[in-house]
């Protein structure tokens, strides 16, 4: 199983690239959307944590900039009927840390804001992750809206939402936002993050 690669971005398309290595060797790695935006640029050099999904007639290598993000996405393809596009789906809205303190807050509200999964499928899905994810110290774990403020939180994402935004793009905002400083109100949660996203379209 091919768990770690290094070499030269030689292509770069919507949902994965293609990565030379010094060996003369070109593999195809599929990413999040959110990861794809921190690639390098063609023909610079890449560093990446691979997990290999076997299947009967295909082998495709999903890639990671951090081990953790590669345990954890292992851990979500444990769950039953959770594939490879779910689990990059989830990664994309949340980070390791932000996932396990969803599951340790029980917030099943916030996990739908993941395409694909519905209020069923989270209470699953944070069921069998409640005993997989204590690996991450708690220490580190960012507060998210369900251990600050949950009406805050929500207000915020359909404020946002009414103006255009997705729940992709502004969920891991707000969430980044409110660990920073959990007792914002709505206004200025919105604020705080609507000044991020414009210095980001900079």
């Amino acid at each position: 199983m091919i768990a770690y690669l290094k070499g030269k971005i030689i292509f770069k398309g919507e949902k994965s690239c293609f990565v030379l290595t010094p060996g003369g060797v070109g593999y195809e790695v599929f990413f999040s959307p959110r990861a794809m935006q921190h690639l390098p640029d063609t023909d610079q050099e890449v560093e990446i944590y691979i997990y290999t999904v076997i299947r009967e007639d295909t082998l495709d290598l999903y890639g990671f900039f951090t081990r953790e993000e590669r345990d954890t996405f292992a851990i979500l393809l444990g769950i039953p009927k959770l594939g490879p596009k779910l689990g990059l789906a989830v990664l994309n809205c949340f980070t390791p840390a932000q996932l396990s303190q969803l599951v340790a807050a029980e917030d099943e509200k916030g996990l739908t804001a993941v395409p694909g999964i519905g209020a069923k499928s989270a209470r699953r899905i944070l069921l069998d992750l409640k005993d997989k994810l204590q690996f991450m110290p708690a220490a580190t774990t960012p507060k998210t809206q369900t251990a600050s403020s949950p009406s805050v939180f929500d207000d915020a994402v359909a404020a946002l939402l009414s103006l255009g935004y997705n729940s992709q793009e502004i969920i891991p905002v707000i969430t980044e936002v409110l660990a920073r400083e959990p007792d914002l109100d709505v206004a200025a949660l919105i604020r705080e993050v609507l000044k991020r996203q414009n210095k980001r379209l900079k």
